[in-house]
């Protein structure tokens, strides 16, 4: 390990035990259905047809309207307009669906549960970015915040695979984040453990025993720390809302109430903090959106930032996995959120999204072939080892992510290699029921990934919620332990 205070590696690969690239990937013979054709959906077309071995007449893509980006008609794939909803989605979708197809749910506004039931009975694969209800959920003003929750939605999810631990697979919220970061995690702390001389003698092979790990390396937090700084040729305008991903979905999850999963070291509970009084019990919201509430963060090349809470499914299942039980008992936990600094003028336009009492612009811009400069550094940041924290993660720049795939910026690229990396899994473990991105082998979605990531580094760093803090401001700190939530959040 390099000496100095920032010592730092690239992943070597392939990872022990596996196949990397293109030769961990077991070729799709059923037909691919897509729902939903965004910015992500036209960032993964090409490259899931060329890795998965698919011509054109074997890909059938479902979305509200007709395709007015092109990249369909240029890859020559059948678009069908339908705007799924409760009444139709078996009706339209049940035709294309046969056994051994895969469904890729990219939508927004497409009950990911109902997808699963119908994929489940046709015999046919699933995979989605993120846990979607129907339309009108997380805008009900009559709904109790936790029902509003992403916590809420995925207990629905794990109720129902209660008795479904096998069947087609369902990957369920596997894109960047939530799912390439709970692969970052595992080896995160197989890291650590390396660099504090006491790797364990086997992989890790259950939730309790990477959760044993990580309590015997003292981990108090993950944060999933982002930094986008991605900027384009025509800055943001007043009254339109600038993203580098799905402005809709940014908005939608954005308005949620913010959620962490709840550390056991944690001994300051947050004012507008709730339980949600029924599940797991790995995570609680606070009362306000989470684009209503920052956080301290630290990434390499950023340095410290204030980033946003917003909920993320991630928060609740990396939390959950790595839950101790003795006789019952929680008895290690660490607290794990999002710290998300999107690009600039993202930033800007939640400020303004705010200011305007959360009704949303008008103008929505996505923003990608117009994009200058900038990268997306996108990793997991574990707190607490003595080491000091270690940031794990991608560092892709938007020049590398054209090279490596037309209709991509950074972001969208690291979105796409998640997915890639848990189809592999699903093809690898056809028969595997409903799963979640912990559930996943690491080795496998991190072989898969990583020739989509650009630089993956792994950097020690010095930095706690704590330093170099102005003297300046009153606010409340807890000086013992840097680490408490009440240091991370920003008052």
């Amino acid at each position: 390990m390099p000496a100095g205070p920032h010592p730092q590696w690239a992943l070597r690969l392939p990872l022990p035990g596996m196949k990397t690239g293109r030769n961990a990937i077991a070729r799709l013979r059923g037909k691919l259905v897509m729902v939903g054709f965004g910015s992500i959906g036209q960032a993964c077309l090409g490259v899931l047809m060329e890795r998965l071995g698919l011509r054109p007449d074997r890909v059938c893509i479902v979305k509200p309207s007709a395709d007015h980006s092109g990249v369909a008609q240029q890859m020559g794939v059948k678009v069908l307009a339908h705007r799924l909803d409760e009444g139709n989605y078996e009706t339209v979708l049940g035709p294309l669906l046969d056994e051994g197809d895969f469904l890729l749910n990219l939508s927004v506004d497409v009950s990911s549960l109902a997808l699963i039931r119908l994929c489940r009975e046709r015999g046919a694969l699933y995979l989605d970015t993120c846990n979607e209800p129907w339309p009108g959920r997380y805008d009900d003003p009559s709904l109790p915040l936790s029902r509003r929750s992403n916590y809420s939605l995925r207990e629905e999810v794990l109720a129902y695979r209660l008795d479904k631990r096998q069947g087609p697979t369902a990957v369920i919220t596997q894109g960047a984040n939530p799912g390439l970061v709970s692969a970052l995690v595992k080896q995160a702390l197989l890291d650590v453990a390396q660099a504090n001389d006491k790797p364990p003698d086997t992989l890790p092979s259950c939730f309790e025993e990477w959760a044993a790990l990580a309590q015997s390396l003292d981990i108090r937090t993950i944060h999933i720390a982002e930094r986008d700084t991605q900027a384009a040729r025509e800055r943001k305008q007043r009254g339109e809302f600038v993203n580098t991903w799905s402005v809709d979905g940014f908005i939608d999850e954005g308005l949620q109430p913010a959620e962490l999963g709840w550390g056991t070291h944690e001994r300051h509970w947050p004012p507008d903090a709730h339980r949600h009084g029924h599940g797991s019990d790995a995570a609680i919201y606070l009362a306000r959106p989470g684009i209503a509430t920052r956080v301290r963060s630290w990434t390499p090349l950023e340095g410290p930032y204030h980033g946003f809470l917003v909920t993320h499914a991630e928060s609740i299942s990396i939390a959950d996995h790595l839950t101790l039980r003795k006789d019952g008992k929680v008895v290690y936990r660490p607290t794990v959120h999002y710290a998300y600094h999107p690009c600039d003028d993202a930033v800007l336009s939640l400020h303004e999204l705010a200011g305007h009492q959360w009704h949303a612009q008008r103008r929505h811009r996505l923003v990608r072939d117009d994009i200058e400069t900038g990268m997306d550094e996108l990793g997991v940041l574990l707190g607490g080892n003595s080491r000091g924290a270690y940031w794990l993660g991608s560092r892709l720049r938007i020049d590398e992510a054209r090279r490596l795939a037309p209709f991509n910026s950074a972001t969208s690229l690291q979105v796409v290699a998640g997915i890639l990396g848990g189809m592999a899994w699903a093809l690898q473990n056809p028969d595997a029921g409903v799963v979640e991105p912990d559930d996943l082998d690491h080795r496998l979605v991190l072989s898969v990934a990583a020739p989509l990531l650009g630089e993956v580094a792994g950097v020690f760093g010095d930095w706690t919620p704590l330093k170099d803090r102005s003297p300046l401001f009153d606010e409340p700190i807890d000086e013992e332990d840097p680490w408490q939530f009440l240091n991370v959040r920003v008052h």
